[in-house]
Order: structure tokens, then C-alpha cells, then sequence
């Protein structure tokens, strides 16, 4: 795999992607951190090679205040889990969000940005103008969900639906839609994206924060959103930095420095600039 390296913005730290680093004794002056590198605008590899996004940035502007040096790693999203857990690094900054199931096997600091999930169609498709777009649904709340999917029925009854394997998304699709929809999984988010531009699906379901990034690049100006913005159930309460269990203290060092940059107006600047939109948890 090809070393990438972190942007100068960083310049007080000094950042690096390593291949397969060794866990790092635990003083905490340094810490590696675990990212897929493909899920923008969380985080993603330049043409340059270079690490960027908004994880990228905040975690640059996090380990500073702590007085860590942090080292990112790129690993495969089915990965990271496993990874932390067998010390390959020390921390997941990955979009990934904090849910219970999740909760059963690794730690979580503080949310550091939070985000619906939906669907994404192409304008041509069949499955445009779903009934409630845009309306937020709470996956805790049964019956608006109920009705929801009620509404929603007839229009994908047997559709094709492509969502990222072992994602919020893929739990909430399997539980709630499992016999509606035909599920197909994908090893990346690029992937499913691509394959409803060349209509293999018929829809595709991800995080709205995700979506901003998509729309964006080339062939997103014919997707758009379609159906409710499903919050709460197992999407969970927003995305964190994950840890392992007994590591505390390090759970305890990014929280405070996790305040810092809510209090001080940085991670609403880094949303806006990433998310086109302040998804600063409340």
C-alpha cells in the first residue's frame, strides 16, 4: 500500500500514514488512528495521495491540544474493529457511528459530528419523490416508522437497494426493510454509488453527511435524495473517536479536547467547510 501523508495545515504535528504500525506503549505521546480513507467528506485520499476531510482536519486540530502526536493509518472499514482490538492502532476516526451494538465491543468518546441516513436515487429512476422526503423519521419512534415504511412500500416493493457492509445502514435496512427491498452490500460506499449511476440498483442508502460529498463529484448532479431522514434506533448517537475499553484515560484526554473545539467555534468552521452545514452534536 502506498504511504499517504496528512496536509501541512497539521504542520504543528507531526502526522504520517503508516502500513501496519505496532500498538504503541501507552503513554500517550503518541497514538495511531485508524481511517478508511473513503468516505468523504469524513475523510479521503487526494489525487496526491494525501489524507483529507473533515476527521482528517479535526483530529490535526485535536492532537495538538493534547500535546499528542497522532499518526494516521488507513485500513479497511470491515477492519478497524478487529484492528483496535489486536493493538494494530490505538484509535478509529472513520464516520463511525456510536451505537449499542458497537458499544458491546469497543469505547467511544464523545460525539464529534451527527447525521440522518437516507436514500440516494438518480433523477430518472423509479423511485424518485419518495413519500416523506425529507421529512426526519426516529427509528425509536414506531409508529412513524410504521407509517413511513407503509408510505414508502408500494413505490419499493422488490427494488434493488445497495448500502456499505457491517454500517448503521446495513443494520437499519436488514431490520426494517428486509423483505421490501433486495439488499446488496458493498465493500466501499464508491462502490454502490457507482453502481446506481449505471443503474444496477435502484437506490442506495448512507448517511446524509455522506450524500453532500457524493452529489458533488462528477455524475452527482443526476442523484438526488429520495424518502425520510431516518434518525435515532440503530443509527445510534452520532459519530466518536473509537477505543478499546481499557483505554480510559484516552477516552478521557480527546473528550476534553473534544469540548475545546465545540466550545471554541472549530468544529462548527470544520463542519460548514466539509458538510456545507453545522452537524456539531447538540
Amino acid at each position: 500500500m502506498k504511504a499517504m501523508t496528512l496536509l501541512g495545515a497539521a504542520a504543528a504535528v507531526a502526522f504520517s500514514v503508516l502500513l501496519a504500525p505496532p500498538a504503541q506503549a501507552k503513554d500517550w505521546t503518541k497514538v495511531v488512528i485508524a481511517t478508511e480513507g473513503a468516505f468523504a467528506p469524513y475523510n479521503l485520499v487526494r489525487a496526491d495521495g494525501k489524507l483529507d476531510g473533515y476527521e482528517i482536519e479535526l483530529a490535526a486540530n485535536l492532537c495538538p491540544r493534547l500535546k499528542l502526536d497522532c499518526q494516521f493509518i488507513v485500513s479497511e472499514w470491515n477492519s478497524v474493529i478487529p484492528g483496535l482490538q489486536a493493538g494494530k492502532f490505538d484509535a478509529i476516526m472513520s464516520g463511525m457511528s456510536i451505537t449499542p451494538k458497537r458499544l458491546e465491543v469497543i469505547d467511544f468518546t464523545k460525539p464529534y459530528a451527527q447525521s440522518g441516513s437516507t436514500f440516494a436515487v438518480m433523477k430518472d429512476g423509479p423511485v424518485v419523490n419518495l413519500p416523506g422526503t425529507g421529512k426526519r423519521v426516529s427509528l425509536d419512534d414506531k409508529a412513524a416508522t410504521d407509517a413511513a415504511l407503509k408510505a414508502m412500500a408500494p413505490a419499493l416493493k422488490g427494488r434493488m437497494v445497495g448500502v456499505q457492509v457491517s454500517t448503521i445502514q446495513s443494520d437499519v435496512l436488514n431490520g426494517f426493510f428486509k423483505g421490501l427491498l433486495d439488499i446488496r452490500t458493498y465493500g466501499k460506499t464508491e462502490e454502490h454509488d457507482l453502481d446506481l449511476q449505471a443503474r444496477r440498483v435502484d437506490l442506495v442508502m448512507s448517511s446524509t453527511n455522506y450524500f453532500v460529498s457524493t452529489l458533488s463529484k462528477p455524475g452527482g448532479d443526476q442523484m438526488t435524495l429520495s424518502g425520510p431522514i431516518f434518525v435515532g434506533g440503530p443509527l445510534g448517537q452520532g459519530s466518536g473517536i473509537g477505543l478499546r475499553k481499557t483505554d480510559t484515560d484516552l477516552r478521557d484526554l480527546f473528550n476534553k479536547a473534544i469540548d475545546q473545539a465545540k466550545a471554541d467555534g472549530t468544529m462548527k468552521a470544520l463542519a460548514i467547510k466539509w458538510f456545507k452545514s453545522d452537524v456539531t452534536p447538540e
